[in-house]
């Protein structure tokens, strides 16, 4: 084993070594220590505030016993935590934030190996961006979803939250009846049931192979979560002493695993932005259309909510991502290289599938359609996506007159006014919710139904914005226009009554408006003021990429390595 980074440290004589043992002695450490174990951090992103990620505490106690087992120094340290439900004005303003806090930490300090704990949203992309642009051993371990949530004899989840809402609406539900669901929803540790965003996150960080085998699917509340935690405790002892850094791992078949397993178990659309984020700090070359050719080919196998029936806790029961893995062996990259140092067929070798009706076949699949669709035209002209799986078959094919809001503000005050000039076939378009625009990309691109055609019984129609949606929704809904309105891109440029052209199969999203008269509507635009100054907002608007590059900041693409460049001692 080489020497060890955390020996430029705790290794050194005279006045530094002492400056660094003396003060953390005051912990109670013994001296030995510090002489060549391998420190290992944990990147910790507990916060009461982040309820998906409440018990973090107690996984980081068992990952530390792993660490002490395998004869490494475990030292967990904070980083920002953002949680999903409360953060505002929107968790993924702060996502490039949150990876800027854990790279800093990381390279910063005395660490070999590092092993991070996220579940929430955006804990898993943004840690695991700060941990690839440094790139030292890392191994993840999920916090995992809640069990599921049981209201009047039947199993409810996040997914139900916009059922409820627009029943609710509707009249169809009161609001004791709504507050009683609320109740019984959330009833165990852990992030959503289904597979939402954070369900998403926890099978791209095992897909990538990032993670020991069924990671993403172990409920937070069973016990074999904290085994599974203190296996990855000692097993990044050991991939310190292989030097089996992540840039080993992330390699682009990796990436084109990953694409590929999340259309088979149905993952969020937001699963496309932090991918391309994660490409772009490990200096892979990804775009857009990549998660379209690698999805084509994959059909829907995961039966999960929101695309189909069950909950994470019954895809865990039924054999877990790893059967998943298995069952599509013929067609992904087997042989790449994971965490345990096997490769992934490897990894996957004895798993098998319990249940076939949560876990179908490529011969038999749950649904032909699965992945992300990427649609462009004149409306996207770097393009847009769709989750085929969670929208209307006959809607995926479709011309309508625009009802245009100009920001969010403006769609939550016309959608319920009985004069808004609007039928089923109409396209909802919502501008100004972008990267830039809002700022953040908030998730509000599933808008709500107009409550005039809730009355009638319309369950969805097209919805188009440059925003993002919660994994947990489903519809006809096109996302991540790019470029966004906010930026100059032609949506801003959209008027009430225009002709728009979805075509999902032929790939196109079509505004009938000829270029004469969207040269004439750009003369006319003005780019939104959107009222920041300072801060870390500022910062944000003046550098984040558009959404088909991931919203990262432009300065932090690619690696910045592990070594630190000045040593004040």
């Amino acid at each position: 084993m080489k020497k060890l980074r955390s020996q430029n440290w705790f290794g050194k004589k005279g006045k530094d070594g002492f400056i660094y043992r003396a003060w953390m002695k005051n912990q109670g450490t013994p001296h030995d220590e510090f002489e060549g174990k391998p420190v290992i951090g944990i990147c910790n992103t507990w916060s009461e505030l982040t309820p998906c990620n409440g018990h973090f505490r107690d996984l980081a106690e068992s990952v530390k016993k792993g660490v002490w087992e395998a004869g490494g120094f475990p030292l967990e340290f904070p980083v920002m935590s953002l949680g999903e439900t409360l953060i505002k004005p929107t968790a993924m303003l702060y996502r490039n934030l949150a990876s800027m806090d854990a790279e800093e930490s990381i390279r910063a300090n005395p660490i070999d190996g590092v092993v991070l704990l996220g579940g929430c949203d955006k804990t898993t992309p943004s840690i695991l961006m700060g941990a690839t642009s440094v790139d030292l051993p890392t191994i993840f371990v999920s916090g995992g979803p809640m069990l599921n949530g049981k209201y009047r004899g039947r199993d409810i989840g996040t997914t139900d939250i916009w059922r409820f809402s627009e029943a609710n609406r509707r009249g169809e539900m009161s609001q004791d009846e709504f507050m009683t669901a609320e109740a019984c929803m959330c009833r165990s540790q852990g992030h959503c049931a289904v597979m939402g965003t954070a369900s998403t996150m926890a099978c791209m960080v095992e897909s990538l192979g990032l993670t020991l085998p069924e990671n993403a699917a172990i409920p937070a509340a069973d016990s074999r979560r904290k085994v599974l935690a203190q296996m990855s405790g000692r097993r990044i002892v050991e991939m310190v002493k292989e030097d089996l850094v992540v840039s080993k791992i992330l390699t682009r078949e990796a990436f084109e695993n990953s694409i590929m397993l999340n259309a088979a178990v149905g993952g969020s659309t937001n699963f496309v932005i932090h991918l391309l984020a994660i490409a772009g700090r490990a200096g892979i070359k990804l775009d857009l259309e990549d998660f379209d050719k690698f999805s084509s080919k994959i059909p829907l196998l995961a039966n999960l909510q929101p695309s189909g029936q069950f909950m994470m806790e019954e895809f865990f029961y039924a054999g877990g991502l790893p059967a998943v893995i298995k069952e599509l062996l013929p067609l992904i990259n087997k042989d790449v290289l994971t965490v345990t140092g096997k490769t992934m067929a490897e990894n996957v070798a004895y798993s098998e599938n319990f249940n076939d009706k949560v876990i179908a076949s490529v011969a038999k699949p749950f649904k032909k359609d699965s992945g992300i669709a990427v649609v462009k035209g004149n409306l996207a002209e770097n393009g847009a996506i769709i989750k085929p799986n969670a929208a209307t078959p006959a809607l995926m094919v479709h011309k309508g007159k625009a009802v245009v809001f100009e920001d969010i503000e403006d769609f939550k005050a016309k959608i319920d006014d009985p004069a808004l000039e609007v039928d089923e076939t109409c396209i909802l378009v919502l501008k100004n919710v972008g990267p830039k625009g809002y700022p953040g990309m908030p998730e509000v691109g599933n808008m709500g139904m107009p409550k005039k055609l809730l009355d009638k019984g319309v369950t969805d129609m097209i919805r188009i914005s440059d925003g993002r949606m919660s994994g947990t929704a489903f519809g006809t809904v096109i996302l991540h226009v790019s470029p966004e309105s906010a930026a100059g891109g032609n949506l801003a440029l959209v008027e009430n009554g225009d002709l728009i052209e979805l075509d999902v199969p032929k790939r196109k999203l079509q505004l009938h408006v000829t270029d004469e008269v969207l040269a004439e509507r750009k003369k006319k635009w003005k780019a939104p003021d959107l009222g920041y100054d300072r801060g870390y907002v500022k910062l944000y608007i003046d550098h984040v990429e558009q959404s088909h590059l991931g919203t990262d900041l432009d300065f932090l693409r690619g690696k910045s390595g592990k070594e630190v460049k000045r040593d004040s001692h």
